[in-house]
């Protein structure tokens, strides 16, 4: 006889997948992501709306959900991959990639990363992805000898590719895509590639 128990878990997580799979397609299609309801993403989802809420929270839990399901394949690069993303990269050379790694994810889901900074959820900084890259760059940043504050220099370097402020370069400015990634390797890699001069406080 079937365990319920099992196939009550079972249809979750069949019913987890499709609503992050619809999801997926609707904020890759919309104009207007922050206008797409709960409702909307059910109906294209094919379940009720209490499933979703149930699942996910709310709806900034469903996007961070689907933000954390697109993110996945290029945090796996960082931490175990291959250079230049992967540890046996020389720091210097990593901390460039991993900003570059970051900043080409927020160009390719620029929507959704602006859906989730706007949704009220705090903004990037308690969302648990913004927590892995900072602990990753500054566990890299550690290991360059004389640079100081890895914790600080890691969030310096991080707030250069928030999601508004690409959104803004990109769109706004229209600084093209291969400029944005060649000004963002030229700033890290000045910032890893001497100590600043010690703070005087008048």
């Amino acid at each position: 006889m079937p365990d319920p128990e099992r196939r009550t878990r079972k249809d979750a997580a069949r019913n987890r997948r499709a609503v992050l799979e619809a999801a997926d397609a609707l904020f890759a299609r919309s104009e207007s992501p922050e206008d797409l309801t709960m409702a909307d993403i059910a109906a294209a989802a094919g379940v009720g709306k209490g499933t979703l809420f149930r699942a996910f929270g709310d709806r900034a839990g469903l996007l961070r959900a689907l933000y954390e399901a697109r993110l996945e394949p290029v945090r796996e690069a960082a931490e175990s991959g291959p250079p230049p993303l992967g540890p046996a990269t020389p720091p210097q050379e990593r901390v460039p990639a991993l900003l570059d790694a970051v900043l080409c994810f927020k160009l390719d889901n620029r929507r959704l990363a602006l859906a989730l900074e706007e949704s009220g959820s705090g903004g990037p900084y308690r969302a648990e992805h913004y927590a892995g890259w900072h602990a990753l760059l500054r566990s890299v940043l550690e290991r360059i000898p004389g640079l100081p504050d890895a914790d600080f220099t890691a969030h310096a370097l991080l707030a250069a590719t928030r999601a508004d402020l690409v959104e803004r370069l990109a769109d706004g400015e229209g600084v093209p895509r291969e400029r944005l990634r060649a000004q963002l390797a030229a700033y890290a890699a000045k910032v890893v590639a001497a100590p600043p001069a010690p703070f005087r406080q008048d």
